[in-house]
């Protein structure tokens, strides 16, 4: 069994696998004549999550289409996942009641570098994006992919060369989907969503204030017109919806690939690319997912209700959001993923078993986040927490891992928990006194940013875009140090990296309490975990 349209043309050799059950070749055909969607972003999460939405749809016969879909970061994904498999995926579920299952999606027509110089593939974005059949451009590009400056507010050099050059020349990746709006612009003017799907609060406004940034830059070096600008900042042409995803994608894991093997499945290599990314011809995921959408669409939109998606206003997106990624999903991965490295754990479902961890998560979660959520009224936040804490991070047949987890931690803490110490702050019925697990968090990330794990032993910081940074600014601390107050304050003081300046805060004895425990001595990572929890 190999994943190629011609090996699925042999049904039978294809038992326990759902195949899809369109005409495919239809499909691409009318894909090209008439693209509805577009999505940039090739990886795990697009693979297993949209385009499968997009299947379902497909399957249903409430779409025709398929999508398109280009890589503006890590054009190995085309060369070594997409191009040898014909476009096609196997989208493995991971049950926590242990079952699994197996579909092959080919929702993707299209698969495409963003690369200018590789004309053939930017041609295939070029007609669809003046084509005025396309409703919707979807993004998984991750948030530091909407970053237009540094942690400091300043602009990026690749940006500034940008802006000094004509559209044509872009280098970076959102000067060339800003070029390509512009192509769309000069066709017709047609209207169109742009629809971040990526993990980060408010996604929609940091797409439009990056487009927007950029082609302002543009329009004042002469490069576009003030209409363009225009075009941009009309909610009847362009929108940018807000949307709340929720899936745990781990990298492809080996043991997913022997199980595969035992399947006489041929295509399991595992592949790391020279830009870290981690994907294989599979992709595993938990079977828990949503995807919550403002219904903005000037352009019209697939039925995407009929897949599963809530598709709602901003202020329930917005909901949603804060619920997930302030209070019941997203503070507990980071606090698992941060203990879990200093701790020496490599699975996250490991560390639910670790029962300082778990009461550590449920004290998180129950006691200090659900206090300041809003209910966003198409989920009730008990009962989505119940299952975060009950079924999906336990889940055992999950290989997902608190590294994976800890990578740009920096650019998550002021979100998933600067909001609740904001909420606190601003609620008189609220003590902020009680808050005990997040200034614990706090203290316990400037204590990872040493390097050495609760037996002092090095192990390696996952990727963060402020890490060395951060590693100079703690150089000198080590465990048993004293005498490093001036430069904690120094990385309490960021109000970027924390969501306040915890410094001036009434966290701040905590914090310093709690670090100067965590650093004292070989095993306090542990010894203070269990002080805390026991004593809440």
């Amino acid at each position: 069994m190999k994943l190629t349209l011609k090996d699925l043309e042999n049904k039978s050799n294809w038992e326990g696998y759902s195949l899809f059950n369109y005409d495919h070749k239809a499909v691409v055909e009318n894909t090209k004549n008439r693209p509805e969607w577009v999505h940039f972003g090739a990886g795990n999460i697009f693979r297993i999550f949209p385009a499968g939405l997009c299947q379902k749809l497909l399957n249903k016969g409430k779409m025709d289409t398929g999508i398109i879909v280009g890589e503006g970061f890590d054009f190995e994904i085309i060369d070594k996942i997409y191009s040898p498999h014909d476009n096609l995926t196997l989208g493995v579920t991971l049950k926590a009641d242990g079952s699994i299952s197996k579909e092959v999606i080919g929702s993707v027509a299209f698969a495409v570098k963003c690369e200018p110089d590789n004309k053939s593939d930017f041609d295939i974005l070029k007609e669809a994006f003046i084509n005025p059949s396309l409703k919707m451009v979807s993004f998984t590009i991750t948030e530091k992919g909407y970053a237009l400056t540094s942690a400091n507010g300043k602009l990026f050099s690749s940006y500034q060369e940008d802006f000094m050059k004509p559209v044509n020349q872009a280098k970076m990746f959102l000067c060339r989907l800003t070029g390509l709006l512009l192509e769309r612009f000069n066709h017709g003017a047609y209207p169109i969503a742009l629809v971040s799907m990526d993990n980060c609060s408010h996604n929609g406004e940091k797409l439009q204030k990056a487009i927007l940034g950029i082609a302002e830059a543009w329009c004042k070096n002469s490069f576009v017109s003030k209409d363009f600008i225009n075009y941009l900042k009309d909610e009847n042409k362009v929108s940018f919806p807000w949307s709340m995803i929720d899936k745990i994608t781990p990298r492809p894991n080996q043991l997913v690939s022997d199980m595969l093997k035992k399947d006489a499945f041929e295509d399991t290599e595992l592949v790391i690319t020279d830009k870290h990314t981690y994907i294989a011809p599979f992709v595993n995921a938990e079977e828990a997912q949503y995807l919550v959408i403002e219904d903005s669409f000037p352009n019209g939109r697939p039925a995407l209700e009929e897949a599963g998606v809530y598709m709602t206003d901003r202020d329930t997106v917005n909901k949603m959001e804060k619920m997930k990624v302030c209070t019941c999903l997203n503070p507990l991965h980071t606090a698992l993923a941060i203990s879990g490295c200093l701790l020496g754990y490599t699975l996250i479902a490991d560390e639910m078993k670790d029962e300082d961890l778990c009461k550590m998560v449920n004290i998180l979660g129950y006691k200090e986040g659900l206090p300041v959520v809003v209910n966003p009224g198409i989920l009730e936040p008990k009962n989505f927490i119940d299952e975060v804490i009950g079924k999906r991070l336990p889940n055992p047949f999950m290989p997902d891992t608190p590294q994976r987890i800890a990578t740009d931690t920096s650019q998550k803490l002021s979100i998933r928990f600067g909001e609740t110490i904001k909420a606190y702050m601003a609620d008189e019925k609220l003590d902020i006194e009680n808050l005990e697990v997040i200034p614990f968090i706090y203290a316990l990330w400037c204590r990872y940013l040493i390097g050495l794990d609760d037996n002092g032993l090095p192990f390696e910081l996952s990727p963060d875009p402020l890490l060395e940074e951060l590693k100079a600014l703690l150089s000198d601390i080590s465990i048993g140090s004293k005498n490093y107050e001036d430069k904690l304050k120094q990385l309490l003081s960021n109000e970027k990296i924390f969501g306040i300046n915890v410094m001036e805060s009434p966290l701040y004895t905590k914090v310093l309490n709690y670090f100067d425990k965590l650093i004292s001595a070989k095993g306090m990572v542990r010894k203070t975990l269990h002080e805390l929890v026991s004593n809440l």
